[in-house]
Formats: C-alpha cells, structure tokens, sequence
C-alpha cells in the first residue's frame, strides 16, 4: 500500500468520525428538553399555597385578637398568670403541647392587646415559647433513635439546640427586662402597622363577626388557634425542595467552620422558612450524613434564634398595638445582643462546654431521664411560683 492511498484512508476516516460526531450531537440536541424560562421555573403551586397560608395566617390572628378578649376572665380565673414566672412557664409548657412556639408567641400577644397581661410577662411568656419549641427538634432525634439510628448522634442536635437556647433565653431575660422598665426602645416601631391594619380589618373583621354571632367570643381564641397550628404546617409545605448533594456541600464544607458564616445562615434559613423548627430539625438528618458536626453548629442555631420573630413582629404589627411591636424588637436585640457577646468574646470556651453538657446527657440512659425530668419539671414550678 503506498503512502498516498494510505493517505486518503486516514482522511476518509477522520471525515467519517466528524461526521459521526456531528449526528450525534445533533441526535443529543434534538432529545435535549429546550431550556426552561423564569417563569416556567417558578412553582406556582406553592406561590397559592403561601397565599393561602397568609390568609388564614392574618384570619387566625383576627381570631385570637378578638376571642383573647372573651377569655380574659377564663384565663385569669383558671390560670394564676401574675407575674413573669408564671407566663414564662405557661408559655413553655403550653408550647410543648402544641409543639410549636410561633403560635404560643402569637397568644402572648393577643393577651397583651386584651390587657390579659403586661409587656413583661408577654415577653417572658414568649422566652418561654422559645424553649418549648426547641425541644421540637429533640423529639425528633427521639423519632431517629426508635428508627435505630445511633443515640448520640440523634439526640445531640436536639440537645444542642436546647441548651443554646436556653442560654441565649436566659441572657436576653436580663437584657430584655431591663430595656422593657427603662423603655428604651418603646420609640421603635413599623410606620406601616396601621395601612395594614386598615386593609386586614377591612377583609377579616367582617368574617370574625359572622363568627361571633353563632359562638361564644372565648371560643374564636380556640378556632383561631387551631387555624394557626395549621397555617405554620402550610408554611413550611411552601418552602422549596432542596436536593443536598455530597459534591455540593464539598464545596461550601470549609464555611462550616467560620462562625460568622454560620450564624448569617442559620438566621437567613430561618427568615426565609419563619420557622426555627423547620431550619434546626434539617440539622438531624444532616449530621447523620456527616454533612455537619455538632461542634460546628451552634453559631447556626444562634442566629436561627433571631430571625424565629419575624412571624412574631409581623403578628404584632397586625395588631396594631404599640406596646406589642416594642416587645418583639426587644425579644429580637436582647437575643442579638448575647449570641454576638457569646461569639465575639468566649465562643470557644462557651462550645466547650456546651459540647461537655451534651455529651455528659447522651452518655448515660440516666442522665438522659434526669435531663427529661428537669425541662418538664421547670415550667412547671414556674407555673406554680
């Protein structure tokens, strides 16, 4: 064969192989889906669904606003709620039975407009709600246990989150009752409360008094409360699904380990889903994975603890009241105030330690139940006190 026929073979052959390669990508072009716009991006599903939650959201609150005034005797007659002891363990515990702190936080400020009770014991009340709630995410290390999950690293997320909270509650106790008797903040409030309160009043009022005329006036408290249980649930059905890849989170894995980073993200999570549950309770799963370590993430459950308010301030806004706006913004910088304290100054003393507790309560069946025993027990003495 000579150099020239051997020649024109190769040439053949590579004019062949383009031509292959050029019908198969368009065979590939041709079976790919055309890109998809913006808007067929969008779901717009759960943009109804977060509508509908926002009705019945503003319809439960109306609710309770005006049954929290029919239950006022109720409530003062049964429940001995005179002093910031008692509303902050009423708050914890009825937090636990609801197992949710949002609509326990919501009540807290219906009795304040009712005149139930005072911004103080509205804020403790709400302290309260926050620790109830954090045991939401405990109960569900408790659900990974029974699935045969290891207990450790079940429960620590749970217990995490717990004790966090309870030191950031504990701090912002201080602060907040201190800026609530000096009024220092009693000047802060939303400038569109009462444009909003004209519209709500204008499209609920009506609905709350259809109501009124076939129910007692204590019993839309009860209705609204129910409807509220089930608007957060609707709440949390909007967010989006997020798929969490190992290649993804290799590639963001060294933000884990800068405090500041996870604090921004675990109180931009909460914002964005305005529950604190829903953003804690992604964290079980996560450790099991090894995507995060527990030491890593109480920055994260810091600033999830600030942003929980917003559904809080926005309740308080639709309120209209005053007095409701200022606790909430309290709630919000006492809480700001100790996590950034606690990061800026002793964060790796304050993790060893945390970190000790945990591990001291997991390590033993014991202790475990003499911890079970104690964050039921407190509230209520609270309660008793």
């Amino acid at each position: 064969m000579t150099n020239e026929t051997r020649d024109n073979d190769l040439t053949t052959a590579v004019t062949a192989a383009q031509e292959l390669s050029t019908s198969l990508q368009e065979v590939e072009n041709e079976t790919l889906e055309p890109p998809k716009s913006i808007w067929q991006k969008v779901s717009w599903s759960k943009i109804g669904l977060f509508i509908v939650s926002l009705f019945l959201f503003i319809l439960a609150l109306t609710l309770m606003k005006d049954g929290a005034r029919g239950l006022a005797p109720v409530v003062q007659n049964r429940f001995a709620l005179d002093n910031a002891a008692n509303t902050m363990g009423f708050g914890w515990f009825f937090a636990y039975l609801v197992m949710s702190g949002s609509p326990v936080a919501a009540s807290a400020l219906t009795f304040l407009d009712a005149g139930i009770i005072t911004d103080i014991q509205t804020f403790t009340m709400i302290v309260g709600s926050r620790m109830g709630a954090s045991f939401i995410i405990l109960f569900i290390g408790f659900i990974y246990v029974l699935r045969g999950r290891n207990r450790s690293t079940s429960l620590s997320m749970g217990l995490l989150s717990f004790t966090v909270t309870g030191t950031l509650q504990a701090g912002a106790l201080v602060i907040g009752i201190f800026l609530l008797s000096t009024g220092v903040l009693d000047g802060l409030q939303l400038s569109e409360g009462m444009a909003i309160t004209a519209i709500t009043e204008m499209i609920f009022d009506p609905i709350s008094q259809f109501l009124q005329s076939f129910l007692p006036s204590w019993a839309l408290f009860i209705v609204g409360m129910v409807i509220i249980l089930v608007t957060f649930n609707l709440f949390d059905k909007c967010l989006p699904e997020m798929a969490i890849k190992e290649s993804q989170v290799g590639r963001v894995s060294r933000l884990v380990y800068q405090p500041m980073i996870m604090f921004l993200l675990g109180a931009g999570v909460t914002l964005v889903s305005m529950s604190v549950s829903v953003s804690l309770s992604i964290l079980v799963p996560l450790s099991h994975r090894g995507f995060v370590r527990r030491e890593n993430v109480i920055p994260y459950i810091m600033g999830a603890n600030i942003t929980t308010f917003i559904d809080t301030l926005l309740a308080a806004v639709l309120l209209n009241n005053p007095a409701a706006v200022t606790v909430v913004m309290v709630q919000m910088v006492s809480v700001a105030v100790v996590s950034l304290i606690l990061l800026l100054t002793i964060y790796r003393q304050y993790q060893r330690y945390s970190l000790r507790l945990v591990g001291w309560v997991t390590r033993k069946n014991l202790h475990l139940a003499m911890f079970m025993v104690i964050i039921f027990v407190i509230p209520l003495i609270l309660i008793l006190i």
